[in-house]
């Protein structure tokens, strides 16, 4: 059987599980259930605690994982990158109290506290930039400055807020842009199922970002319709009884729904119908 490691917890864990679901894939039920097998998809699922997930890919103990890009890097095992999954979304900045630092530039020589050690000493390293130190903690990265154990620190931000309440700010590029990702082991050939697993998590995500769109509009302005809905490779259009008008349909950017109606009924189409993607394979 294909194996996979997915996350038992934390924030990439339920969605994680809801997607591969969405793909038809059998889940667990029960949060203490550590093993799972859908013998019909030819797949066994195993539910690792997220930062050992890239581990246990590396090692070549399961064939995939899905796990944050962050950690990942920071997980320093032999596996990569396959298919980006677009949630579990984060970004990384170095944060010092007000006023202090401007540019990364001026970490060197100081300490840096944060979760992701690895990560972060390979950013600075490849920025030709020594800390003191890079020190490690599993939690509250936001009280360090305050307690003196480090000079600033590196971290996931959101909103800022907590950051401000501890007496910091960001400075400088974000460090790493991270998200949900589906992994392999670097360095070999894909294992056989990787590539289905993938292109149904690819559906998935199409799925929920496109819509059906279909729409009757006079034959003389099918050309105009047509550019207004290209498709992903061309849209569909059909005759209708009423020689002088087509059906047209299309896949369309679900966030841009109500507007490419709008532009739709101002060149003259009618009978605008919407309907969501359940799963699909391009």
């Amino acid at each position: 059987m294909f194996r996979v490691a997915v996350p038992n917890k934390g924030s990439l864990s339920e969605p994680a599980v809801a997607m591969l679901r969405e793909a038809g894939y059998k889940q667990r039920r029960d949060s203490r259930e550590l093993v799972l097998a859908d013998p019909e998809n030819d797949i066994e699922f195993f539910f690792l605690r997220p930062r050992d997930v890239a581990v246990y890919v590396g090692t070549g103990t399961v064939d995939a994982g899905i796990t944050g890009r962050d950690l990942l890097l920071d997980s320093g095992a032999n596996a990569e990158e396959h298919l980006p999954l677009e949630f579990a979304r984060s970004t990384f900045r170095f944060a010092a109290p007000a006023g202090t630092m401007s540019s990364i530039a001026e970490i060197a020589g100081k300490r840096v506290a944060t979760s992701y050690n690895v990560l972060v000493a390979d950013h600075l390293a490849a920025q030709g930039i020594t800390p003191e130190s890079v020190v490690h903690l599993d939690g509250a990265v936001e009280s360090s400055v305050k307690l003196g154990v480090a000079d600033l620190i590196a971290d996931v931000v959101e909103t800022g807020t907590t950051l401000k309440a501890a007496g910091l700010e960001v400075f400088g590029e974000p460090i790493l842009v991270s998200e949900a990702v589906l992994i392999k082991r670097k360095g070999v050939e894909d294992p056989v199922g990787l590539s289905t697993l993938a292109r149904r998590l690819q559906g998935v995500l199409t799925a929920h970002k496109y819509v059906l769109m279909d729409y009757d509009v006079p034959a003389a302005n099918v050309a105009q319709a047509v550019a207004v809905t290209p498709g992903l490779e061309s849209p569909t259009v059909s005759p209708l009884h009423d020689s002088e008008w087509v059906a047209v349909r299309s896949m369309v950017p679900k966030n841009q729904t109500n507007k490419v109606m709008d532009e739709l009924y101002e060149i003259g189409a009618r009978a605008i119908l919407v309907t969501g993607i359940m799963a699909c394979r391009l």
